[in-house]
Protein backbone atom coordinates (compact mmCIF):
# COMPACT_ATOMS: atom_id res chain seq x y z
CA UNK A 1 0.00 0.00 0.00
CA UNK A 2 1.67 3.64 -0.83
CA UNK A 3 1.27 6.14 1.29
CA UNK A 4 -1.62 7.76 -0.27
CA UNK A 5 -3.78 4.80 -0.29
CA UNK A 6 -2.99 4.49 3.52
CA UNK A 7 -3.94 8.39 4.13
CA UNK A 8 -7.37 7.80 2.36
CA UNK A 9 -7.72 4.29 4.03
CA UNK A 10 -7.35 5.38 7.59
CA UNK A 11 -10.48 5.59 9.89
CA UNK A 12 -11.30 5.77 13.60
CA UNK A 13 -11.92 2.31 14.44
CA UNK A 14 -13.18 1.66 18.07
CA UNK A 15 -14.83 -2.16 17.29
CA UNK A 16 -11.98 -4.65 17.27
CA UNK A 17 -11.14 -8.15 17.17
CA UNK A 18 -10.73 -10.31 20.33
CA UNK A 19 -7.04 -11.55 18.34
CA UNK A 20 -3.70 -10.14 20.09
CA UNK A 21 -1.47 -8.14 17.68
CA UNK A 22 1.50 -10.33 17.41
CA UNK A 23 5.23 -9.02 19.52
CA UNK A 24 6.32 -9.08 15.68
CA UNK A 25 3.87 -6.80 13.98
CA UNK A 26 4.24 -4.42 17.11
CA UNK A 27 7.92 -4.14 16.36
CA UNK A 28 7.41 -3.77 13.11
CA UNK A 29 5.14 -0.98 13.38
CA UNK A 30 7.42 0.87 16.19
CA UNK A 31 10.35 0.99 13.77
CA UNK A 32 7.91 2.76 11.08
CA UNK A 33 6.54 5.29 14.38
CA UNK A 34 10.56 5.79 15.61
CA UNK A 35 11.13 7.42 12.21
CA UNK A 36 9.10 10.19 12.54
CA UNK A 37 10.63 13.71 12.58
CA UNK A 38 11.36 16.00 15.09
CA UNK A 39 12.81 19.17 16.30
CA UNK A 40 16.92 18.46 16.29
CA UNK A 41 15.82 14.98 15.77
CA UNK A 42 15.69 14.57 19.75
CA UNK A 43 12.88 12.06 19.41
CA UNK A 44 11.23 12.91 22.94
CA UNK A 45 8.93 10.34 22.87
CA UNK A 46 8.66 7.06 24.82
CA UNK A 47 5.34 4.34 23.98
CA UNK A 48 3.81 2.20 26.84
CA UNK A 49 2.08 -0.73 24.85
CA UNK A 50 -0.58 -1.74 27.18
CA UNK A 51 -2.02 -5.81 26.50
CA UNK A 52 -2.65 -6.11 29.80
CA UNK A 53 -6.70 -6.73 30.06
CA UNK A 54 -7.02 -5.78 33.20
CA UNK A 55 -4.81 -2.70 32.71
CA UNK A 56 -7.03 -1.92 29.87
CA UNK A 57 -10.16 -2.67 31.69
CA UNK A 58 -8.81 0.27 34.59
CA UNK A 59 -8.03 2.52 32.16
CA UNK A 60 -11.51 2.24 29.95
CA UNK A 61 -13.06 3.16 33.06
CA UNK A 62 -11.27 6.61 33.20
CA UNK A 63 -12.01 7.23 29.55
CA UNK A 64 -14.11 5.03 26.68
CA UNK A 65 -15.36 1.62 27.43
CA UNK A 66 -14.05 0.55 23.85
CA UNK A 67 -10.32 1.06 25.17
CA UNK A 68 -11.19 -2.17 27.15
CA UNK A 69 -12.21 -4.12 23.65
CA UNK A 70 -8.89 -3.22 22.38
CA UNK A 71 -6.17 -5.76 22.15
CA UNK A 72 -3.57 -2.73 22.46
CA UNK A 73 -3.52 0.29 24.09
CA UNK A 74 -0.56 2.89 22.78
CA UNK A 75 0.16 5.52 25.42
CA UNK A 76 2.60 8.03 23.83
CA UNK A 77 4.73 10.67 26.64
CA UNK A 78 6.62 12.93 25.91
CA UNK A 79 7.67 15.86 28.86
CA UNK A 80 4.98 18.19 28.88
CA UNK A 81 7.03 20.81 30.18
CA UNK A 82 9.02 21.15 26.15
CA UNK A 83 6.75 23.43 24.14
CA UNK A 84 6.83 21.11 21.47
CA UNK A 85 6.06 17.63 22.42
CA UNK A 86 2.67 18.13 21.39
CA UNK A 87 3.69 18.04 18.10
CA UNK A 88 6.66 15.92 18.38
CA UNK A 89 4.18 13.05 19.75
CA UNK A 90 1.10 13.94 17.04
CA UNK A 91 3.75 13.51 14.30
CA UNK A 92 4.61 10.20 15.97
CA UNK A 93 1.28 8.86 16.25
CA UNK A 94 0.18 9.76 12.76
CA UNK A 95 2.58 7.22 11.67
CA UNK A 96 1.82 5.03 13.62
CA UNK A 97 -2.00 5.15 12.00
CA UNK A 98 -0.53 5.27 8.49
CA UNK A 99 1.87 2.13 9.20
CA UNK A 100 -1.02 0.55 10.98
CA UNK A 101 -3.45 1.09 8.38
CA UNK A 102 -0.93 -0.56 5.99
CA UNK A 103 -0.65 -3.78 8.38
CA UNK A 104 -4.18 -4.32 8.42
CA UNK A 105 -4.26 -2.54 11.64
CA UNK A 106 -7.07 -0.10 12.90
CA UNK A 107 -6.47 2.56 15.22
CA UNK A 108 -8.47 5.42 17.62
CA UNK A 109 -6.92 8.42 19.06
CA UNK A 110 -8.56 8.94 22.66
CA UNK A 111 -9.26 12.67 23.51
CA UNK A 112 -11.31 12.19 26.62
CA UNK A 113 -10.05 10.31 29.12
CA UNK A 114 -8.70 11.46 32.94
CA UNK A 115 -5.24 11.82 32.45
CA UNK A 116 -4.08 12.09 36.33
CA UNK A 117 -5.52 8.61 36.42
CA UNK A 118 -4.24 7.10 33.56
CA UNK A 119 -0.61 8.04 34.73
CA UNK A 120 -1.64 6.77 38.48
CA UNK A 121 -2.47 3.42 36.83
CA UNK A 122 0.87 3.25 34.78
CA UNK A 123 3.34 5.22 36.86
CA UNK A 124 3.66 7.91 34.72
CA UNK A 125 5.23 10.79 36.29
CA UNK A 126 3.27 14.07 36.51
CA UNK A 127 5.53 15.78 34.01
CA UNK A 128 4.76 13.75 31.70
CA UNK A 129 2.33 14.47 29.13
CA UNK A 130 0.26 11.60 27.37
CA UNK A 131 -1.34 10.89 24.36
CA UNK A 132 -3.58 7.50 24.28
CA UNK A 133 -4.58 5.56 20.92
CA UNK A 134 -6.06 2.14 20.41
CA UNK A 135 -4.74 -0.80 18.25
CA UNK A 136 -5.82 -3.63 16.82
CA UNK A 137 -7.65 -5.92 13.99
CA UNK A 138 -11.07 -3.80 12.76
CA UNK A 139 -14.43 -5.95 13.34
CA UNK A 140 -15.21 -3.85 10.54
CA UNK A 141 -13.53 -1.20 8.48
CA UNK A 142 -15.80 1.80 8.95
CA UNK A 143 -17.01 4.16 6.25
CA UNK A 144 -15.19 7.19 5.40
CA UNK A 145 -16.56 10.61 6.74
CA UNK A 146 -17.32 13.49 4.36
CA UNK A 147 -14.14 15.95 4.10
CA UNK A 148 -14.52 19.62 3.91
CA UNK A 149 -14.04 20.80 0.16
CA UNK A 150 -10.30 22.42 -0.14
CA UNK A 151 -12.02 25.66 -0.86
CA UNK A 152 -12.91 25.61 3.11
CA UNK A 153 -9.60 25.03 3.97
CA UNK A 154 -6.84 26.77 1.95
CA UNK A 155 -6.38 30.51 0.98
CA UNK A 156 -3.90 31.50 -0.51
CA UNK A 157 -0.91 34.38 0.56
CA UNK A 158 -3.05 35.58 3.76
CA UNK A 159 -5.58 34.72 5.96
CA UNK A 160 -9.21 34.96 4.43
CA UNK A 161 -12.55 34.12 6.26
CA UNK A 162 -14.23 31.34 4.93
CA UNK A 163 -18.23 32.02 3.91
CA UNK A 164 -20.56 29.30 3.80
CA UNK A 165 -24.18 30.19 2.56
CA UNK A 166 -25.28 32.42 4.86
CA UNK A 167 -23.12 31.99 7.61
CA UNK A 168 -19.86 33.72 8.17
CA UNK A 169 -16.78 31.20 9.41
CA UNK A 170 -13.39 32.17 10.21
Amino acid sequence: MDVKDAIRERRSVRRYRPEEVPEEVLRRLFDLVRLAPSGGNRQPWRFIIVRDEETRRRIAEVGPGFIAEAPVLVVACGDSRARRYLLHLGIALDHLTLAAVDMGLGTCWIGAFREERVKEILSIPEDVGIFLMTLGYPVSWPPAKPRKPLSEIISYERYEPITVVGTERG
